[in-house]
């Protein structure tokens, strides 16, 4: 395999988590049964140290139309108007006129953010369904998959350019960061938020590899990509969203010196080995681990009359549920906020999905692939506690 970022042909397996369906391919009932599997498999770069999927599963195919809305979680949007505060606060208080570019804008939350603070607002976004969603919110929204070329027929350059979510999923990812620099100001930002692998490893949340997440960036990767484009980080924060986000604030080289607190996260990657290749290797002993124990407590509780449902339908608890075997021998439903997920099936394991509102019944124990909204989750739900429903949570990161 040739590495995403720096096109070395030295890559090693790391992690198989066997073949798994496209995640967030929820089924219809007459779709049950004849979705594809594909190889999820995550492969190591010795000369660049990114962690990275061998197999691509078409952007077509992945992000044409899905069902994944941002708004819907109340602690995602504060974390994007949290952003949005921050980056005008920083850096863009005291100018009048200024714009923002979302690139994978979804359904227009973190625009609605920027827009209430002044900025004139462009998303784009590949997802049909969603970006008409967006529109129809009065956030204006193109319906195509950014690149360098759409970056060049924009008119104007961006005083801000966010991506939330996004980076990891990039099949064109040079075209896209070439783009990116093309389209920031000279005196533009560029936010880049993603998932922090070194995060993910020391959570044990295997469960955000899947077939979107093509690449699983440290610090010191993701640096390696933006300076062959011209980019370089200059200051980071790591956010507790998703179990823990890197906010990466990126311009064009040369234009700003790195912050005490970058400096200190890119040392400490390097001492705890977070871009080695032993730590992946660990790290997938841990997940054949992780998985005895969650079937071992699942087995025992079945065992005991339980009933089990699934708090969330997110697109990672496709990852855990497949890799793990648990299907409807042990979960009823999957309970789920979003409607456009109603009356869907989860793909490989055929789980139902219910929405939350309309339930009839509560189960005994809530199996929370959610886990990321733990602290909501459970905030929501202290009437059921009170009534002894436990809510057990496969990851279970210590500081959300």
């Amino acid at each position: 395999m040739i590495c995403r970022v720096c096109n070395s042909t030295n890559t090693e397996p790391a992690i198989n988590l066997g073949l798994q369906p496209w995640c967030n391919h929820f089924l219809k009932k007459a779709e049950i049964g004849k979705e594809p599997f594909y190889p999820l498999r995550v492969v190591y770069c010795h000369d660049c140290g990114t962690a990275q999927l061998d197999y691509t599963v078409k952007k077509e195919i992945m992000f044409g139309d899905h069902t994944y809305l941002s708004g819907v979680t109340k602690s995602l949007s504060n974390h994007f108007k949290s952003v949005a505060e921050e980056v005008d606060a920083r850096f863009f208080s005291d100018v009048k006129e200024k714009s923002v570019l979302d690139i994978g804008s979804n359904d227009g939350t973190q625009l609605k953010h920027f827009k209430a603070l002044g900025y004139e607002v462009l998303g784009v976004e590949s997802s049909k369904t969603t970006a008409q969603i967006a529109n129809e919110a009065g956030i204006e929204t193109l319906n195509v998959f950014f690149n360098q070329t759409v970056a060049q027929e924009l008119a104007n350059k961006f005083h801000v350019i966010n991506a939330a979510g996004v980076f990891f999923h990039l099949e064109e990812l040079h075209s896209v960061t070439e783009g990116i620099r093309e389209a920031l100001r000279n005196d533009g930002v560029f936010v880049v938020q993603f998932l922090y692998m070194k995060r993910i490893v020391e959570n044990l949340a295997f469960d955000q590899i899947y077939h979107e997440h093509l690449l699983y960036y440290n610090l010191n990767t993701i640096e390696t990509l933006l300076n062959r484009h011209g980019l370089a980080m200059f200051d980071a924060d790591l956010s507790p969203i998703h179990g823990g986000s890197m906010i990466g604030f990126v311009t064009h080289t040369d234009t700003r010196q790195p912050s005490k607190r970058l400096l200190a996260m890119r040392e400490q990657e390097v001492k705890d080995k977070s871009n080695e290749f032993k730590t992946y290797l660990d790290f997938a002993e841990r997940i054949k681990q992780m998985k005895d124990e969650n079937l071992a407590y699942l087995e025992k509780a079945k065992q005991q009359g339980k009933k089990i449902f699934g708090m969330g339908a997110p697109v990672k608890g496709n990852t855990l549920l497949n890799y793990f075997g648990v299907g409807t021998q042990y979960i009823d439903y999957l309970v789920e906020k979003n409607e456009l997920r109603r009356g869907l099936y989860s793909p490989g394991k055929h789980i139902p999905i219910v929405i939350e509102k309309e339930l009839t019944e509560f189960p005994d124990i809530y199996y929370v692939l959610a886990w990321n909204f733990k602290t909501e989750i459970l905030a929501n739900n202290q009437h059921l506690i009170d009534k002894g429903v436990e809510f057990y949570f496969p990851v279970n990161p210590k500081d959300i």
